[in-house]
């Protein structure tokens, strides 16, 4: 078995390891022992990792090909199979990992000395350690994903369990990820995922229904190609502006979308992740979150060239999504719009710091709640988190808290019950 004819998957990730194993399975013992125990710690430390179980190989062999971004899987995401040359020349390389694939680790075992090291991982049980690069639901695709592999009858069925995985999931960091930010380093601008990401829904934002649904219509005519806008949600602190975000996040990751989170000192590097996300089939939307500007601060600039006003196209599948606690996003003073001020054409001065909301197609307004409606989201809240006290009570407790802990609001109202859960 010779994997040197791999056209499309070629140089995976852990590379060496991949070479490593063939060559051990293919009989070359010219490495040794080390190798094999080399090889063995490896898929170990992988497995703890990434919170694998089952025939370690197996899991690598998925990870390899989940992870490994080339002209066929690419084309491959979201979209599925579309044939073609591609899809021949991928079935080539199936044919060849599919034979890596069926190899019996637990032969291994005649390099470690008569232990039964390999015998070990080809049934390996985690020690239940929280995965370092996957959510449980995708590790635990991965895991289905290496079954029906192992289980593919025919070159057919392996090339359809593999399509179908990118189909669904995607491929790399975009198809296991549904949130990034942005890691400087030096000059680049690398766009990292976010493994853990907050299980927020919309469901779970008491009240707001017309805020909610303005930015549920904005995000499905994004996902179906239609006309969409940026959007910015201003207003009160701690009335579920974010938590929106997320919980559309979470409605339709499963659709293709993806969040990549920039602050505001990252604007310079906009350009470069607006190159790098833009020929994935996926929708992407730029999360900025409470963001506002001083008047010294002139990163907003670069914010709207990125807009709105470059020379540059913005692409297609790129949406920006902004949270703020102000209407205008740049402090604004009487004096700009006193007409003695020392600048000359004061209007110019107020119409540059207006344009930037301006290049937000959507804007909605998240205000504090009325007593009543901070009365329901705490009845809500309770319910859903079963304490179960007189109504009254209830009430007069949440509203002696509110006084001392930022007011009447969604969050007061969550740290509230938080407080009420400790306590029991």
């Amino acid at each position: 078995m010779n994997t040197r004819p791999l056209v499309l998957y070629r140089n995976f990730r852990h590379q060496d390891l991949f070479d490593k194993m063939a060559g051990l399975l293919m009989g070359d013992e010219e490495s040794g022992r080390t190798d094999a125990y080399d090889c063995a710690s490896q898929l170990i430390e992988l497995a703890a990792d990434y919170g694998f179980q089952g025939n370690l190989w197996h899991c690598f062999l998925a990870l390899c090909l989940a992870n490994h971004e080339n002209a066929y899987s690419v084309s491959c995401e979201i979209r599925g199979d579309m044939g073609g040359t591609l899809s021949n020349l991928a079935r080539q390389d199936f044919r060849i990992l599919k034979e890596l694939f069926h190899q019996d680790i637990t032969k291994l075992d005649r390099l470690s000395s008569g232990s039964s090291i390999w015998k070990d991982l080809s049934s390996f049980v985690p020690s239940g350690r929280i995965s370092h690069f996957f959510n449980e639901r995708v590790r635990d695709r991965i895991i289905e994903f290496s079954v029906a592999l192992q289980q593919a009858a025919d070159i057919q069925e392996f090339q359809n369990a593999v399509t179908e995985f990118y189909r669904e999931f995607g491929v790399g960091k975009y198809g296991l990820n549904k949130a990034f930010r942005i890691k400087e380093d030096g000059h680049e601008a690398d766009i990292e995922p976010i493994v853990n990401v907050e299980h927020v829904y919309l469901d779970d934002i008491v009240g707001y229904e017309s805020q909610k649904q303005k930015l549920i219509e904005n995000t499905e005519n994004f996902i179906q190609g239609k006309g969409a806008n940026n959007v910015l949600l201003f207003g009160d602190a701690g009335t579920g502006k974010s938590s929106c975000i997320k919980g559309i996040l979470n409605a339709y990751y499963g659709q293709g979308l993806r969040i990549v989170e920039v602050y505001k000192h990252q604007f310079h590097a906009l350009s470069s992740v607006l190159e790098q996300v833009q020929d994935r089939n996926y929708r992407f939307i730029v999360y900025m979150d409470d963001l506002s500007f001083e008047e010294s601060e002139l990163e907003y600039k670069y914010l709207k060239a990125i807009i709105e006003g470059g020379l540059g196209r913005r692409p297609q599948n790129v949406l920006i999504y902004a949270t703020s606690n102000r209407r205008h996003l740049i402090r604004e003073k009487f004096s700009d719009k006193r007409e003695l001020d020392d600048e000359l054409h004061v209007n110019d001065t107020v119409q540059e710091k207006l344009s930037l909301v301006a290049r937000f197609g959507v804007t909605i307004y998240f205000g504090s709640p009325e007593k009543k409606e901070f009365q329901n989201i705490v009845r809500v809240l309770a319910k859903r988190n079963q304490i179960h006290m007189p109504e009254e009570e209830l009430f007069a407790e949440a509203i002696r808290w509110e006084m001392n802990h930022g007011g009447l609001s969604g969050r007061t109202a969550a740290q509230f019950i938080t407080y009420l859960l400790g306590k029991q």
